[in-house]
């Protein structure tokens, strides 16, 4: 993993998920209840490797996984819950889709993949990550909002 985390905006390189999962680690230390990420990427360049690697941080035992199907999913971390969203499957956010997203922002620290679809309906977020393929790894950009 190369590049010093100054998080105003950083781009890192990542060779294995282990290590975007250490550098999603290293964002979570930052957060408290009530920030929102966002995390953009293309399919497959570890979107949700990197809100694993946050919520083992925040001390999340379950199985984080994609929540493409289920919208979102409620994660129980140490002293804080996490909430994980992904609009994949959205063109925009609708006034009733919102009245379902809400609960997922309520006391808890948020990551939502795909956020495009959410734009000027979501809360701001405190980061915004974006993914991409780089060679045989990942170019991780982590900007502070």
């Amino acid at each position: 993993m190369s590049g010093s985390y100054s998080w105003a905006v950083e781009t890192s390189l990542t060779e294995s998920p282990e290590e975007t999962e250490a550098l999603a680690a290293e964002l979570a230390a930052r957060l408290a209840v009530g920030d929102v990420v966002t995390v953009s990427g293309e399919l497959g360049s570890g979107k949700t490797t990197f809100v694993r690697g946050a919520c083992a941080a925040l001390g999340v035992r379950e199985n984080v996984t994609s929540p493409t199907y289920t919208i979102g999913h409620r994660y129980h971390g140490s002293g804080v819950e996490v909430s994980h969203l992904d609009l994949y499957r959205f063109e925009g956010i609708s006034a009733a889709e919102w009245g379902d997203l809400e609960p997922y922002f309520d006391d808890a620290i948020v990551f939502v993949e795909w956020p495009e679809a959410g734009a000027g309906v979501l809360p701001p977020p405190r980061y915004a990550v974006r993914l991409r393929h780089a060679g045989g790894g990942r170019a991780v950009e982590i900007s502070e909002c």
